[in-house]
C-alpha cells in the first residue's frame, strides 16, 4: 500500500491545470485571449504558421491611390459609379476606401441607389441597379477577369491596357478593381475602369515573421488576393515569393498537393475550403499549425489548426472558433503566445521527468529495502508526509522562472523515459547508500532508519527538482523565488520534524546535518551525469 501510494501520481490535475492557468494568465496580460486552454500545450509543437492577408499581415485599411479609365470614362464619373455601387452598411473594406475617397474628394450627388448586392467569394462582385444622371443603369464592380467577362466582346479591344495597368498596379502591391456599366435593356457591360487599392502591411509584420523564423517556424501567407499582389507583400514581409495560385493546389492529386504546400510560401485566389484542405494537408504531413483568420470564412480552418488565432478585429464566430484571440492590433502577441507556450512545456517536462525519477528511487528503494530489511522502509504516515512535502514543491514548477527554446518542442516519450529512469538509479544508489550507514555505522534502532530515510527522501525530492528543471548544469539558471522558497522550507521543516520526534521517532541534530550535506553532495554528482545524459538524448 505505501509503495503505491507513492507511485501514484496525485498532483497531476493540479499541476496541470495550475501551469496552464499560469501561461493563460501570463498571457492575458500581453495581449492575447486564452479561448482552449489546451492551445497553450499545443502552440509549444507549433513548426508552421499560415497567415491571412488581409487584416493580419496588413492593415485592413483600404485607400484609393491610384486608377485608370476607359472608354471615355472621366476619373469622377468613375468614382461616382464606383460609390453608388458601395454601401457603407456592410463595413466592406473596399466599398468603405471608395466611399471615403469620394467624400474626400467632395463630389457632388449624381444618382440614388435602388438595390445592392454584396460581394461574396463566389460571385467575386458586387452589384447594384441605380439611377446614375436619370439614367436606370446597373453597376458592377470587382475581381478583374470576373468583370471582363461579364463585358463580352465590348472589351476585347481593351484587354491590352487593361493587363498592362493591371500589371502596373500589381508590380506596386496596388489591388485592381475593375468598374462596369450596363444601361436598361442593353446585353453586355461596359468597362469604365480601374480602380487600384493598396493596404500596407502593418509596421511589425516584418518583424513578426522574422521573430517566428528564428523560433524555427515556417510561415505561410493564404489569401484571396491575386499572386503578383501577394508575392509582393509576401517579399515586404519576408515570407517569400514562392506564391502560387490556389488553382494549381485544386488541380493536383493529394500527394502532389501536400509536396506543393511544402514547396511553396503561401497560395493566392482561395476559397474558405481551401485554407481547411491546406491545415490538413500540413497536418496530415505531421506538421502543428498555426492560422490566422478575421472572418466567418475562416472559421473551419481556425477550428481544424492547433493553435486558431482570431485577430482582434475578427468576428464572432472566428472568435468562437479560434484556440487564442489577439487582443490588439498586429501580430506581436502571436511571437508572445509561442514563447510562453514554449515556456508552458518546459514547466511540464520538469513536472514529467521529476515524477518518473521519484517513482523510480521510491519503487526501487522500496523493493530492495524490504529484502535487505524484511520490513517496510516507510510508514504509512511517513508515505503521507513525503507526498504532501513533494507535492508543494512540484506544483510551484507552475512559478518557475524557465526559458523559451529556440525551435518547436515535441514529447519525446522514450528518451525522456531512458534519461530519468537512469538519473532515478542514480538516487537510488545514494539512497541505499545512507540506508547502508544508517545500520552499519549509526546503528540506529528501525524506527530511527525510517526518520533517516524520510529525510533522505524529502531532501533528495527537493535536490532533485533543483536539478532537472534545468536541461543544462543546475547553476544555469536560478529558480524562482516561489520555487526555491519552497525548497528551502520544506527542508527545513522536515529536518525539525525529524529533530523534535513529535510524528516520527528523533534523531540527532549531527544525524540530519549529515543526511542533508551528503545528499546534496549526491545531488551535484547526479547534476554532471544529468548534463552528458540530457545532451545524449537532446532532452531540451
Amino acid at each position: 500500500m505505501t509503495l503505491l501510494i507513492g507511485a501514484i501520481p496525485v498532483a497531476l490535475p493540479a499541476v496541470l491545470t495550475i501551469v496552464q492557468a499560469a501561461g493563460a494568465l501570463t498571457l492575458s496580460k500581453r495581449g492575447v485571449l486564452v479561448a482552449k486552454v489546451d492551445s497553450i500545450e499545443d502552440a509549444a509543437s507549433i513548426d508552421t504558421f499560415c497567415f491571412d492577408k488581409t487584416g493580419t499581415i496588413t492593415q485592413n485599411r483600404l485607400t484609393l491611390t491610384d486608377s485608370r479609365t476607359f472608354d471615355g470614362t472621366s476619373e469622377d464619373d468613375l468614382l461616382s459609379l464606383a460609390a453608388l455601387a458601395s454601401s457603407a452598411s456592410g463595413m466592406d473594406a473596399i466599398d468603405m476606401a471608395i466611399l471615403d475617397a469620394f467624400g474626400r474628394r467632395g463630389l457632388p450627388g449624381r444618382g440614388d441607389q435602388l438595390a445592392y448586392v454584396p460581394f461574396s467569394p463566389e460571385s467575386k462582385r458586387t452589384e447594384a441597379d441605380v439611377v446614375f444622371d436619370g439614367q436606370p443603369v446597373r453597376i458592377i464592380k470587382g475581381a478583374v477577369q470576373t468583370v471582363l467577362a461579364l463585358c463580352g466582346d465590348s472589351a476585347t479591344p481593351l484587354r491590352a491596357g487593361v493587363e498592362q495597368a493591371v500589371q502596373g498596379f500589381s508590380d506596386r502591391g496596388i489591388r485592381a478593381i475593375a468598374v462596369a456599366t450596363r444601361p436598361e435593356g442593353a446585353e453586355d457591360h461596359r468597362l469604365r475602369g480601374l480602380l487600384g487599392l493598396s493596404d500596407p502591411p502593418r509596421d511589425d509584420s516584418a518583424g513578426i515573421i522574422a521573430d517566428l523564423n528564428a523560433l524555427g517556424i515556417t510561415t505561410k501567407m493564404i489569401t484571396g488576393d491575386s499572386v503578383a499582389i501577394a508575392r509582393e507583400v509576401a517579399g515586404q514581409v519576408g515570407i517569400g515569393d514562392k506564391i502560387l495560385g490556389a488553382s494549381r493546389l485544386r488541380a493536383a492529386d493529394p500527394e502532389a498537393q501536400a509536396q506543393l504546400i511544402a514547396d511553396s510560401d503561401g497560395f493566392t485566389e482561395v476559397f474558405p475550403e481551401d485554407k481547411y484542405r491546406i491545415v490538413r494537408l500540413l497536418q496530415g504531413g505531421g506538421h502543428l499549425v498555426g492560422m490566422t483568420g478575421d472572418g466567418v470564412n475562416d472559421a473551419p480552418a481556425l477550428k481544424q489548426a492547433e493553435l486558431g488565432t482570431a485577430v482582434s478585429e475578427a468576428t464572432d464566430i472566428a472568435k468562437a472558433s479560434a484556440s487564442i484571440i489577439l487582443t490588439q492590433p498586429g501580430l506581436s502577441a502571436i511571437k508572445e503566445a509561442i514563447v510562453v507556450s514554449r515556456m508552458t512545456y518546459q514547466r511540464m517536462l520538469t513536472w514529467v521527468i521529476n515524477k518518473i525519477v521519484k517513482v523510480v528511487e521510491v519503487a526501487l528503494l522500496h523493493v530492495i529495502s524490504f529484502f535487505w530489511l524484511q520490513q517496510g522502509l516507510i510508514s504509512l504516515l511517513g508515505m503521507s508526509l513525503l507526498i504532501l512535502a513533494n507535492d508543494f514543491a512540484t506544483m510551484s514548477i507552475a512559478t518557475d522562472s524557465v526559458k523559451s527554446t529556440s525551435s518547436p518542442n515535441f514529447w519525446q516519450t522514450r528518451s525522456v523515459t531512458l534519461a530519468s529512469l537512469l538519473i532515478g538509479l542514480l538516487f537510488v544508489v545514494a539512497d541505499l547508500t545512507i540506508l547502508g550507514v544508517g545500520v552499519y555505522a549509526f546503528k540506529l534502532p528501525f524506527p530511527q532508519v525510517q526518520t533517516l530515510m524520510l529525510l533522505t527522501l524529502v531532501f533528495n525530492s527537493q535536490f532533485r527538482l533543483l536539478l532537472v528543471r534545468e536541461r543544462n548544469h543546475w547553476y544555469s539558471s536560478a529558480p524562482s523565488r516561489f520555487l526555491l522558497t519552497v525548497c528551502i522550507v520544506t527542508i527545513a521543516a522536515f529536518a525539525l520534524l525529524g529533530l523534535v520526534g513529535d510524528l516520527t521517532a528523533a534523531l540527532t541534530w549531527w544525524q540530519i546535518a549529515a543526511t542533508l550535506g551528503f545528499t546534496m553532495a549526491a545531488a551535484l554528482l547526479i547534476d554532471a551525469v544529468k548534463y552528458r545524459v540530457f545532451r545524449a538524448m537532446h532532452i531540451g
